[in-house]
């Protein structure tokens, strides 16, 4: 397999992977936009050649869309194989470019979020372990925070307070979100039209820059759904998922 790397150049004629279609595609415009604002900050994503998911994307945790505190580590935003991709070794061949990368750099060490199970959008918590990956943090809503250091005695990474103990003070739905998921685009003002219409209260809100999703009340800012305060889950949906979600918190 022959990997690409995306970057200022090349990113109009590259496909994104986790959103295929042209660039007048909301959710590929979106996503290729918050990615042109990040290459300088040291944002690398790394693709098959082929068309498909299968792919990293990966930052330094200073400047990562999440509210952890891990100076000198790589932050692993996706990490995503899937389909007729999997199988291959592919994601052994990205993880180990990044982990090449980040040594070439003089970093600490990677860190990425999972939970104890697999969960959809988070990376697989079995592979993680079989990679080296060791639970650093973890959050009251069960999100956990996985580091592998390069060196024994390396500072572990851990979550920040606000995304600690995630919890909001409004009623009904919140969602946070960002445009680092290009699915957002798409289907966040689907769901704003939906609740309107069946009378659900919702609140919507895009974290538009870094220093929000750094104190976001959430440990994963990509998408995170809140009902009366308490965190439900990090799944995008469409409207009829949402509105399933909505008839069994609401009844």
């Amino acid at each position: 397999m022959e990997y690409i790397r995306v970057t200022k150049e090349n990113l109009d004629s590259e496909h994104i992977c986790c959103a295929i279609s042209n660039n007048r595609d909301v959710q590929v415009s979106s996503k290729k936009s918050w990615l042109s604002e990040r290459f300088d900050e040291g944002l690398v994503f790394l693709k098959s050649e082929e068309r498909g998911k299968c792919f990293i994307e990966y930052i330094p945790a200073e400047y990562a869309w999440n509210p952890v505190e891990a100076d000198g580590y790589i932050y692993i935003d996706c990490l995503w194989v899937s389909g007729s991709f999997k199988g291959h070794g592919y994601s052994n061949d990205l993880l180990n470019e990044c982990k090449n990368d980040a040594k070439e750099k003089g970093k600490k060490g990677l860190c990425i979020l999972s939970e104890k199970k697999k969960k959809p959008f988070l990376s697989d918590p079995e592979y993680l372990k079989y990679k080296g990956f060791t639970v650093c943090d973890e959050a009251d809503n069960g999100i956990l925070l996985w580091y592998l250091p390069f060196e024994k005695n390396a500072e572990k990474p851990r979550f920040k307070e606000c995304a600690k103990h995630p919890h909001v003070k409004s009623s009904g739905f919140v969602i946070y979100y960002t445009y680092q998921c290009p699915f957002n685009a798409k289907y966040v003002p689907i769901l704003e039209a939906t609740a309107k219409e069946r009378g659900i209260p919702l609140q919507t809100v895009r974290l538009k820059s870094r220093e929000e999703a750094q104190n976001a009340p959430t440990p994963v800012t990509t998408y995170a759904v809140f009902y009366n305060g308490e965190y439900v889950t990090n799944e995008q949906m469409n409207d009829t998922k949402f509105i399933k979600l909505a008839d069994g918190l609401m009844k």
